[in-house]
């Protein structure tokens, strides 16, 4: 297995079919990756009477870059979407509308209530639950009145979350066919089924109107030439007639539920896929992002089999990519990358074959196995960006080790897409503001990676999933968590913060209903 893969860990259910030559060879490698961890400090071995060490310091940063994103379209729509002109406080402002003193003489337009959001970011913590092991996923439904959790236990636990008070659990959903653990789960557009992957080659999809029970579960064949096949990303159409698949033998798959069949297969990336998405509610634009460091457009009108040739090819990362969101505009995404950055990008700016050749060469010249390494000095230290990058922005301050860590645009119904906000190997939430690149939120409460990140569409409400067994809501009436930041340069309405005064009979009655 080359160092520069991604591949998050070996199916367990592999067959031990290896000589005893082959199990001693095995067994040498393990003992010299071992020292190798506890010389360079990576890996500590503790007595029975040794305290935990604390949790480690992430790297310093050198900041972000958004020279290229001052006067482009995506910098003037997010100011007009997040009332970022408006220069009243959140005080005068209530104060207009009860007197009739605002423009159109009644309630707040789309643009104030962003802006009043924005002043009003989740910043407080409460935990959701704890389980036994690893949480893969954590994500919100369309609609935001389920939450998804998926685990390593093998279980996805489904919540009531439409309160924005208690999360009630109202279903445990056993996975079937697991090899290691879920590794994605995603909702239908009309939040009735959910879809998961593991190292099998194999989606499920369960019914939870059903009450996900052993009836409610459906095998979808994705037929691979691979015996040894994972799905790390996958994604609903917006009809919920198709889920795209990205895969670690580099192809993309499509899945048409009606058919009930697979309906696509094409060789997209040069190493594992490990993310896919939809550009957009039409469903015909795909965006695809590898272990080879590219993020590749394709058009499912125009793709076949026979010659899978993308739209174009968005190159500037020097290792490879763990996430890709869209903006939903079928225009913009953005890029987690192993690199420890994310990228902005515009569709209509491509970039060309000298820049893509570039970055091929700086991904295969990657020694290092993000899995159980740190990031080298030259990632963390890097200022510049990559000759012949075509990206609007490049953000950085937040570290990409160990598991395909997600990065996702904040909601437009709230924020306006102001936000930029990702999970983090340090145990953080680090949210960046889209327009200058500041880190805005630091949000610390997990002890380790937070690998799944969500917001809630309609509320200042966050979801983190992380790798020390707990799910965390962060919201803005929670308890204050005192390791958390909030940007000096965000700046929050400090007469509008103060706790609403009410007694503890109430608080007591809402906590329990």
């Amino acid at each position: 297995m080359g160092l520069n893969r991604s591949r998050e860990m070996s199916s367990s259910n592999v067959q031990d079919d290896e000589s005893a030559s082959g199990n001693s060879d095995n067994e040498s490698d393990l003992a010299t990756i071992l020292q190798y961890l506890i010389r360079s400090g990576q890996v500590r071995i503790l007595g029975s009477d040794d305290n935990m060490p604390s949790f480690p310091k992430p790297p310093p940063s050198v900041g972000s870059n958004v020279e290229n994103m001052k006067n482009s379209e995506i910098a003037h729509m997010t100011k007009l979407a997040s009332g970022i002109s408006y220069n009243d406080s959140i005080t005068e402002m209530l104060k207009k509308r009860e007197i009739g003193l605002l423009k159109r003489g009644c309630g707040f337009n789309e643009r104030e209530k962003c802006y009043i959001s924005n002043n009003k970011l989740p910043v407080k913590l409460r935990p959701v639950d704890t389980y036994d092991h690893k949480v893969f996923c954590g994500v919100y439904s369309q609609d935001g009145n389920r939450l998804l959790t998926a685990s390593q236990d093998r279980l996805m636990r489904l919540y009531d979350s439409s309160n924005g008070v208690v999360f009630k659990q109202l279903l445990e959903i056993h996975g079937r066919d697991v090899g290691w653990s879920i590794l994605d789960a995603a909702f239908s557009p009309d939040s009735r089924h959910i879809a998961y992957s593991s190292w099998s080659p194999t989606l499920h999809m369960v019914d939870i109107e059903g009450g996900g029970d052993a009836c409610s579960h459906k095998a979808l064949e994705l037929c691979p030439d691979e015996r040894r096949f994972c799905v790390f990303s996958l994604a609903f159409s917006e009809s919920g007639h198709d889920i795209v698949c990205g895969a670690n033998d580099g192809n993309i798959y499509i899945y048409n539920l009606a058919a009930n069949d697979r309906t696509l297969k094409v060789e997209a990336h040069d190493d594992d896929v490990n993310t896919v998405t939809f550009a957009d509610n039409t469903s015909q634009i795909v965006y695809s992002g590898g272990d080879d460091g590219l993020c590749k457009v394709w058009d499912r009108r125009t793709l076949s089999e026979m010659n899978p040739k993308p739209v174009g090819i968005l190159a500037g990362h020097m290792d490879g990519i763990t996430y890709i969101d869209s903006r939903g505009d079928a225009r913009h995404l953005i890029s987690n990358s192993k690199d420890q950055s994310i990228k902005l990008w515009d569709i209509r700016v491509f970039s060309s074959s000298s820049a893509q050749e570039a970055a091929r060469k700086a991904v295969s010249l990657s020694r290092w196995d993000y899995r159980w390494q740190t990031a080298p000095k030259k990632l963390l230290t890097r200022r510049a960006n990559m000759k012949g990058d075509t990206s609007l922005a490049t953000y950085r301050g937040h570290s990409v080790l160990q598991t395909l860590i997600r990065c996702h645009f904040s909601p437009a119904f709230t924020t306006g897409q102001r936000f930029i906000y990702t999970g983090c190997a340090y145990g953080r939430v680090i949210v960046y503001d889209l327009l200058t690149g500041a880190i805005i939120l630091t949000l610390q409460g997990h002890t380790s990676c937070v690998r799944d990140v969500s917001w809630h569409p309609y509320r200042p409400e966050l979801i983190s999933s992380s790798w020390d067994f707990s799910v965390i809501c962060w919201n803005h009436f929670g308890l204050v968590q005192e390791d958390s930041e909030v940007g000096s340069n965000m700046v929050l309405d400090e007469e509008f913060s103060r706790p609403l005064r009410r007694s503890q009979r109430i608080a007591d009655r809402n906590r329990t209903h």
